[in-house]
């Protein structure tokens, strides 16, 4: 029920790309290949793998629940938590994918979880733009992995390895500096920490039931915070309580799951911790003014 596209389904829409794959129990998942090897459109769904891709073409990544348009050559990272599709502008993409599994990057490394990447957590920077330098940089690495793939080195895979991690280095590198600042004060840590923990509960998955954070003293509690301090940090740095800011956001996932899964919309009401559907329908149109089957319709 859950739209997630894995390397196997990926492949049935870029049946080329398949020369370019590494499947492996022990070390996990790997492929590079050109960006021209894929179809012009993507659909809007979640990937089982990790993806770092050098797009040099326009077009626009719809990316959780916002949209960006691409219109100079640009690194773009996406991960297995967050759905997104892509539409190009342009009918001769160019460029390079590379696609991986956590267990294949950490495969005998001693880094962390990608989760806590800039690039990979939730929330976090979707797109790197590339002024030439940067653009050669890292075109060369691509170039360097998919000869590496090609080649017949016994350590192929260390290899490989290590140039994904390179190419982690250099997109840390282009990074703002100011991305990484220290927060001024407690409540903006406060709010920074509380934003964080509401992004892990998204997207839901139908098998793992309802959402175990819904309330505010449930954020609160996970915080080791009085929910009275949590209210407070958040009304002075966002002017929105608590509550709003749940609900508006919970309100988001929902409009996210109406237009791009096929769940009914008693299992999307469950999922995101509502026993009965009527009452899902009265909270959704409170938030948005709108009903869960006027966006179906729609």
């Amino acid at each position: 029920m859950d739209t997630v596209e894995n390397i196997e389904e990926f492949y049935k829409r870029s049946p080329y790309a398949e020369k370019t794959f590494i499947k492996d129990e022990q070390v996990g998942d790997f492929a590079v290949f050109p960006r021209s090897y894929c179809p012009l459109t993507s659909p809007f769904s979640r990937r089982s793998f990790y993806k770092v891709a050098l797009v040099l073409d326009p077009g626009k990544l719809f990316y959780a629940n916002r949209w960006i348009e691409i219109n100079q050559p640009a690194l773009q990272f996406s991960n297995p938590m967050v759905p997104y599709a892509w539409e190009t502008q342009s009918t001769n993409q160019q460029g390079w994918f590379c696609l991986f599994t956590e267990s294949f990057l950490q495969s005998g490394s001693r880094i962390g979880s990608l989760s806590e990447s800039p690039f990979f957590k939730t929330g976090g920077t979707p797109i790197l733009y590339l002024n030439s330098d940067q653009q050669n940089i890292i075109a060369d690495i691509y170039q360097k992995m998919i000869d590496e793939f090609n080649g017949e080195y016994e350590h192929k895979y260390d290899a490989l390895r290590t140039y994904l991690h390179l190419l982690m280095h250099e997109a840390i590198k282009l990074q703002p500096a100011n991305d990484y600042g220290l927060h001024q004060n407690a409540a903006s840590r406060i709010v920074a920490l509380f934003m964080e923990l509401v992004e892990r509960q998204f997207p839901v998955h139908f098998s793992q039931g309802p959402l175990l954070l819904k309330y505010p003293k449930d954020y609160a509690d996970q915080l080791s915070i009085h929910v009275n301090s949590l209210n407070r940090s958040l009304k002075q740095v966002t002017g929105k309580t608590t509550s709003q800011i749940l609900a508006e956001r919970i309100a988001n996932e929902a409009l996210i799951m109406l237009e791009h899964t096929n769940w009914n919309i008693s299992e999307i009401a469950f999922s995101l911790g509502f026993e009965e559907a009527n009452n899902f329908t009265s909270f959704f149109k409170r938030v948005t003014n709108r009903t869960p089957s006027d966006v179906r319709k729609a």
